[in-house]
């Protein structure tokens, strides 16, 4: 099997720490990563190192052709495109393909847990993602990455400001993993995969209720927060009384609805297992960020 490596997104928050984690590793020589992007500009960095940089638009599966040329095993960083219906799946499955006819030996993945069962709006996306690369024969690696604890940056600053934060997570747990812990174990996949199958879900150590989170920002930072206990219908009208666009609240509502039922409660060593490193824990990442939580 090639040893080429082939990164999709590289120029993305995500697709930068695991180019930073694969340079790091030493197990693989600059020149034997392809980083792919829509702006090369913005990988300039990366290709003053070494590495091999090329265009890619998912939008625009004829230039995805040279974008993977000689890859031999292709990271499909899942897209950010929830501004039309099936817009990101056909996205994703045009990347699917590209990689197949490249003749990649192995597909990894970034889904999300268990998508074949959750409560967001996206969720079908990663479903249908995951069905296509099976349907390959390819051997794959799925990433099921859990929740960032830096998604808490767009909510909680705010929180801290005026006291109360409105939640309709309930008594549900969610066990946050950091954007770079989830990076590292992505590469350690990408540099381990071979020709079997395997499916991960990368969490953190530890999981927390909104109570639980609550209490050790509030420890670490000084501030009172008080979490306030919403519905689904109250947590919409809320958003929208605060000028988030109407076509992404269902989305935003559903990761509540889904934490509250249970369905992301989970907790696993998979990303330990592939990066080699325990992640950080949620107290720890919350007393490194304390600025960046108070705003």
């Amino acid at each position: 099997m090639t040893d080429t490596l082939l990164v999709t997104g590289a120029s993305g928050q995500l697709g930068r720490l695991v180019l930073d984690a694969l340079l790091a590793s030493g197990k693989v020589a600059p020149a034997n990563i392809i980083a792919t992007t829509r702006d090369t500009a913005k990988l300039d960095a990366y290709a003053k190192k070494g590495v091999t940089v090329r265009a890619a638009d998912f939008d625009d599966p004829a230039s995805l052709d040279a974008a993977f040329a000689g890859a031999g095993k292709v990271l499909i960083l899942s897209t950010d495109a929830l501004d039309r219906p099936g817009r990101r799946l056909a996205q994703h499955k045009a990347a699917v393909a590209a990689a197949r006819k490249a003749g990649a030996k192995h597909i990894l993945y970034t889904s999300m847990p268990q998508p074949d069962d959750s409560r967001v709006t996206f969720a079908p996306d990663h479903l249908g993602t995951e069905e296509a690369i099976k349907a390959t024969g390819i051997p794959y690696t799925i990433l099921r990455d859990g929740w960032y604890a830096e998604n808490l940056f767009m909510s909680l600053p705010h929180a801290l400001q005026t006291g109360s934060w409105y939640t309709a997570s309930g008594n549900g747990k969610l066990a946050h993993i950091t954007r770079a812990d989830t990076a590292a174990a992505i590469a350690g996949a990408l540099l381990s995969a071979g020709d079997e199958s395997r499916t991960y879900t990368l969490t953190g150590t530890k999981s927390h209720t909104a109570d639980e989170i609550a209490a050790i920002v509030s420890a670490a930072t000084g501030k009172p927060l008080n979490v306030v206990h919403v519905t689904d219908a109250q947590l919409a009208e809320g958003l929208k009384a605060a000028g988030l666009p109407e076509g992404f609240i269902p989305t935003v509502v559903s990761f509540d609805t889904n934490t509250r039922e249970g369905k992301i409660a989970m907790v696993t060593d998979d990303a330990e297992k592939l990066s080699g490193r325990k992640p950080t824990s949620f107290e720890d990442f919350v007393a490194a960020n304390k600025a960046a939580f108070l705003g």
